[in-house]
């Protein structure tokens, strides 16, 4: 599939959970799914449906394409760390998540436009590729004209929801990696148990 770019709030409600990388809209509201049959009793998913639901939910959060997504499992599966402890790492690890955990944007797809307009540096070296793989000891931060940036600005106005515990403070509202992230870290509920299962039969 390609990047999502559709309504997001429907697309949360169809499978049940807040994904807080996709949107800063909830779906307390109605919590069921979309259309006039959303609130009807439904019948007992499959296993498939139930595997790529949980797919669906990591890259939707994350903004990644089917091909992405096959590319980090076949790394995460060739790792000699769990392939679910991995997956989530790697996903982690990407530079438009990190921008977004920082508070530097509402949203990963936010985050993801600030990198690709060249307003993060990583070890003081503008860096425009969003799926950049950050490392322990890399040192982010916005360039100095991005700071005052209207997205940036309003991102902070509302606070921090999930920082992570390997993201340092540092001077100039600057971030260093200080640790490695893990399936425990991820902002929203996921059995990656069942994405592995979904890939068992793709790889």
């Amino acid at each position: 599939m390609s990047r999502y770019t559709g309504p997001r709030l429907k697309k949360m409600r169809a499978l049940g959970v807040y994904l807080p990388g996709l949107s800063t809209k909830g779906i307390d509201r109605r919590p069921h799914p979309p259309g006039q049959h959303g609130q009807a009793r439904r019948k007992r998913p499959s296993d498939y449906a139930l595997q790529l639901r949980e797919k669906q939910k990591l890259a939707l959060n994350y903004g990644l394409t089917e091909r992405q997504m096959r590319r980090l499992m076949d790394q995460a599966r060739r790792s000699p760390t769990a392939t679910g402890e991995k997956l989530a790492q790697l996903i982690e690890r990407r530079l438009d998540n990190v921008v977004y955990r920082a508070g530097w944007a509402k949203t990963i797809p936010a985050a993801r436009q600030l990198v690709n307009h060249r307003h993060v540096t990583v070890n003081a070296r503008v860096t425009d590729i969003a799926s950049y793989r950050v490392s322990v000891g890399d040192k982010i931060q916005l360039r100095e004209k991005s700071k005052e940036h209207p997205a940036v600005v309003e991102a902070l106005d509302g606070g921090v929801p999930y920082m992570p515990w390997y993201l340092e403070t540092g001077e100039n509202n600057s971030f260093e990696v200080t640790g490695l992230p893990g399936a425990n870290d991820l902002p929203f509920e996921l059995d990656l148990k069942l994405v592995i299962e979904h890939y068992s039969r793709h790889l």
